[in-house]
């Protein structure tokens, strides 16, 4: 959803086109309070905006425009000085790697390694709970410039404005604030990677992986024992860092290879799923059913949120001339296939345009004083006429 240009605006009411008229004599004056320490950033104004496809809100911090040239400085050079250290499992909000190499990654561990079992994890409020002392300790232990930490502390501290009243920051990474996704990264890179690599996988006797993409991971284990082990000592680290699973949403599946004639020989359904980056990731074979392959499909709760959102909008847009609708449908499916258009998801992207089709036929017929379609006209005649995208695979999941 987009913002118009005042509520893109911090508490100073300072839009990029007013900061802009003095630029040289403002950045001049930035620069010089940076380097006596009087910087100090403002509060982050705190918005609520409709949740994708949902009748939830969700909170949006909106910093003010020097501050977030300061929080774009932080964050390239905490990315020079970090990305080095990441290890290859981080995905999320890295230079050159996205939530596809993600998806590949867990493929490819399932389907080319020992995998059984998949403990799939999900952290409560994570960017709210962060511990400010522990995140501190982190940085400080790489990065030697006291004053660089200080600026970093002020951010950490700036506290929120929400409809006239000040909120402390005590905990957490500022939402909205633009280094926080790196400083998430370097956060989880200390309480999880470095800890999965060194103390979890090293001493697992079976083969053990660990994707992860911002807060969102999955743990790959070759038996059973030693991912039941992991998620007991996993709940007791993030105590330690101020974190808590979030345990109904937390749980153990065998996946994998032999997962379906294993829960055959016991009596059981075919092999759970799990759900990652709005994909479900399922157990199945390939073409000629002589080899095992782990294949996606778009996520339920995902496709419900992305139907509901093109409805709304349909609805919302639906006296627009009609090529100039379609236009801009294209442009918004153009966007879900790029992201859902992956190997063996061609079903559930074509179900995704089906979707809007009939959805396009419903609030076309419901314009007031304006002529009706039957199913012949609106397929055969105004769709011939301004067509829909097609559906294409995208990407490709397969390492080549």
């Amino acid at each position: 959803m987009g913002m118009n240009g005042k509520k893109a605006e911090g508490i100073d009411g300072v839009a990029k086109e007013d900061y802009s008229v003095n630029l040289r004599a403002n950045v001049e004056h930035l620069v010089k309070r940076m380097k006596s320490g009087s910087y100090k950033p403002e509060p982050i104004r705190r918005v609520y905006i409709p949740k994708d496809g949902s009748n939830k809100m969700r909170p949006l911090g909106i910093s003010c425009y020097e501050d977030k040239l300061v929080e774009s400085i932080i964050a390239q050079i905490l990315t020079m000085v970090y990305e080095p250290k990441f290890y290859n499992e981080s995905f999320g909000f890295r230079p050159n790697r996205s939530c596809h190499q993600a998806v590949r990654e867990i493929i490819e561990d399932v389907q080319y390694h020992k995998i059984n079992y998949i403990v799939e994890a999900d952290i409560r409020g994570f960017f709210d709970n962060v511990d400010h002392e522990w995140l501190i300790k982190f940085l400080e232990h790489d990065i030697a410039d006291k004053k660089f930490i200080e600026i970093i502390k002020k951010f950490l501290k700036v506290g929120i404005m929400e409809d006239g009243n000040y909120l402390e920051s005590e905990r957490g990474t500022p939402q909205g604030n633009g280094a926080s996704p790196v400083l998430a990264n370097i956060y989880l890179h200390y309480v999880l990677d470095m800890w999965f690599d060194v103390k979890v996988k090293r001493q697992c006797q079976g083969e053990a992986y660990l994707i992860r993409y911002c807060d969102d991971f999955v743990c790959c284990f070759q038996n059973k024992w030693e991912a039941e082990e992991f998620y007991q000592r996993l709940i007791e680290r993030f105590e330690k860092f101020g974190l808590e699973l979030a345990l109904e949403k937390t749980k153990i599946l065998e996946f994998g290879r032999f997962a379906k004639q294993n829960r055959a020989k016991r009596g059981l359904g075919k092999p759970e799923t799990f759900d990652f980056l709005g994909f479900t990731f399922y157990c199945s074979e390939d073409g000629k059913k002589e080899f095992f392959r782990c294949k996606v499909k778009t996520s339920k709760k995902k496709f419900r949120s992305k139907v509901k959102t093109m409805k709304e909008w349909i609805r919302d847009n639906r006296v627009m001339p009609v090529g100039e609708l379609i236009k801009k449908i294209n442009q918004k499916i153009r966007g879900h296939y790029q992201y859902y258009g992956v190997n063996d998801n061609t079903r559930g992207v074509k179900s995704y345009q089906n979707v809007v089709k009939w959805q396009l036929l419903k609030w076309l017929n419901r314009r007031s004083q304006r002529r009706s379609y039957t199913l012949d006209t609106f397929f055969n005649g105004l769709l011939k006429t301004f067509p829909l995208l097609e559906p294409t695979i995208k990407v490709s999941l397969f390492y080549r």
